[in-house]
């Protein structure tokens, strides 16, 4: 666990160099190398105590050691013209591991302000290589504070998210597992320590720690992540870690390297005139999140299993139809999707994480699920809280992954998983995801990636003719019409007919979004509304489907409403959304339960109405009474 003064010490370190480097990603960088110049003296020392001799500062490196560095007998100036000296010339030193070679390469001091630099590495003296165990987490705490690098499409993975995918994935210590877009390499160390944690009864032996740390690999485009993943992964253990500068979409150097693991977060910004991929690829596109999955996708190995952060359009996006075909015939068996607060405060992005398994590809079954809460705040400060649906939906996962049967009893878990949108895959086939624990007691299934309707469930277009409404303005003169807009009240009715009633549904217009009205008579709606009728009169009860629909609002809402800064429900999703289906005689049953109480409900409101009167009447006598 990072201790607090070790937090306090990182703190200090930032707030020191913010005046002169405001970028984050720069602070990271130049604290990075601080701690290793700084532990690698210790190491010197340290062996040197033992009896041995120093390994990294001798010869002609010795006087760029630490400890020559921070005396104080030499002055500011001497002191920031030995530092950026040393920056200079310790990526050649022989004696130093490609490794820290590596850390020391194209660095540089982007100030010359000696002052700041006296107090910078006073702060980071503080640090002791003694304290390696805690160095890990240190270094964890450091990068979290990395922000959206929003031209770069790179948003930090949270812990707790990253932790759940590897979960879920359950990499083995004989695995080969890659992220091909590793950033900081959280997911490879998640996985390091899953798969730990996962042997900690019988241990794993040298021979298997060895090759389980030669079986991670990460790839990055970005030459400042790939050397603050190899020391995140150095302080966590690892001595030469697999971290190669690489862009996966456009090189093909290692397009014949395959794995058994996949596990990423990578960019979802494409490059204005997008990406030029190579020919390889099976979709042709030049979008970056198109391409990452189809290179997971082709680097599998034929048992291979994975997950992947996504953006939302991936999966309700129609310029992504063939790649959906694509990864579903390829071993997709869930979609969870995350609210849009889970990367804050770093960005506002909706996601969804895709997980394969080649192992099901022939299954025929797909979980759709939607995380409502991850255990934090949804909001900028992301506060811990005690609702969670990680841990149950976990569990579901696992047990939706390993099940036999054709459907797993999802009622059992407290998960929320919801209708997210309605997929279209070809011309008539389309992808509903679907509350199993609101709207139907089925899992819904998938075969040869056709949906099939759970048993008891319809189509709302398949019940009632469903017409969107018309302007204003183009109503008839007044009076001889009621214009009822998405805003309106419920409408009070004590005979209802079939002959000219009809439902109303908002379709926009903000808090009315999903409203549902019963309405008879001659009217109009606006075109912020459906007006629903029903094809078979004598099978469906109006105002039974009114009370339904009503009760449901909320939910429908939640799955059909789109948009940003003004939501709407768009017609087709509407007509598709499956709903429970009621015989004439449960209709009719219900209906009268509905009836009698409406009519009870009247009644009281004609008393209530009546003693307002009353009462009204009498403050009125009242008042002229004392007058």
């Amino acid at each position: 666990m990072l201790n607090e003064d070790t937090k306090r010490k990182l703190d200090t370190a930032r707030k020191i160099l913010v005046g002169k480097v405001p970028d984050p990603k720069a602070q990271v960088g130049q604290i990075t190398t601080a701690l290793m110049y700084k532990f690698m003296d210790d190491k010197d020392k340290e062996a040197e105590a033992l009896g041995g001799k120093a390994s990294f500062f001798t010869k002609e490196y010795e006087k760029y050691s630490w400890s020559k560095l921070i005396d104080f007998q030499i002055s500011g100036q001497e002191r920031l013209n030995l530092y950026v000296e040393a920056l200079k010339e310790l990526n050649q030193n022989p004696n130093l591991p490609q490794l820290f070679r590596d850390i020391f390469k194209d660095t540089s001091l982007p100030y010359s302000d000696p002052e700041t630099l006296n107090l910078f590495l006073k702060e980071v003296n503080g640090f002791t290589y003694e304290h390696s165990e805690d160095l890990g987490d240190a270094f964890e705490y450091l990068l979290s504070i990395l922000g959206a690098q929003g031209d770069a499409g790179q948003f930090r993975t949270p812990r707790h998210i990253i932790d759940f995918i590897v979960s879920i994935v359950d990499p083995k210590k004989e695995e080969r597992i890659l992220d091909p877009a590793c950033g900081t390499a959280g997911f490879l160390i998640s996985a390091y320590k899953h798969i730990i944690n996962q042997n900690s009864k019988s241990g794993l032996t040298p021979d298997e720690k060895n090759k389980l740390m030669h079986n991670l690999t990460g790839y990055d485009i970005s030459p400042d992540m790939v050397r603050l993943s190899k020391v995140n992964m150095y302080l966590h253990g690892f001595p030469t870690p697999q971290i190669d500068e690489y862009d996966t979409l456009t090189s093909e150097d290692k397009w014949n390297e395959n794995f058994d693991v996949i596990i990423a977060n990578p960019p979802f910004m494409t490059p204005k005139g997008g990406i030029k991929p190579h020919k390889r690829f099976s979709i042709k596109t030049k979008r970056a999140e198109a391409l990452f999955i189809d290179y997971l996708i082709e680097h599998l190995n034929s048992k291979g299993k994975a997950g992947i952060i996504v953006p939302d359009g991936i999966v309700n996006n129609k310029t992504f139809t063939n790649l959906r075909k694509f990864i579903i015939d390829n071993g997709l068996y869930a979609v969870v999707s995350l609210h849009q607060y889970v990367f804050k405060p770093y960005a506002g992005a909706k996601t969804c994480i895709l997980f394969f398994d080649k192992n099901l590809k022939n299954s025929n079954n797909i979980l759709f699920a939607e995380i409502d809460n991850d255990g934090f705040q949804k909001g900028v400060q992301r506060g811990e809280i005690d609702q969670d649906d990680l841990p149950e939906l976990g569990r579901l996962l696992n047990d939706f992954k390993n099940s036999t049967s054709s459907s797993v009893d999802l009622k059992k878990y407290k998960v929320s998983a919801t209708i997210e949108n309605i997929y279209k895959l070809d011309k008539d086939i389309y992808f509903h995801y679907i509350d199993q624990l609101t709207l139907f007691p089925n899992t819904y299934i998938f075969k040869n990636s056709v949906a099939i309707t759970p048993k008891g469930a319809v189509r709302i277009i398949d019940i009632f003719t469903i017409k969107k409404g018309t302007l204003q303005s183009t109503k008839a003169s007044p009076g001889e019409y009621r214009f009822i807009t998405a805003s309106d009240e419920q409408l009070s009715h004590e005979e209802f007919t079939h002959n000219t009633e009809a439902l109303v549904v908002a379709v926009a217009a903000g808090g009315s979004l999903g409203k549902v009205q019963y309405t008879t008579g001659k009217f109009i709606a606006s075109d912020l509304c459906f007006i629903l009728t029903a094809k078979k009169k004598t099978q469906s009860d109006l105002l039974f489907y009114f009370y339904y629909l009503k009760s449901v609002r909320k939910l429908l809402v939640n799955l059909l409403a789109k948009g940003v800064s003004k939501q709407s429900i768009n017609k087709k999703d509407f007509e598709n959304l499956l709903i429970d289906a009621f015989s004439s005689e449960t209709q009719i049953k219900i209906g009268v339960l509905i009836k009698d109480s409406r009519e009870k409900i009247f009644g009281y409101e004609k008393i209530i109405s009546s003693l307002e009167d009353k009462l009204l009447v009498s403050i009125h006598q009242i008042r002229n009474e004392f007058k």
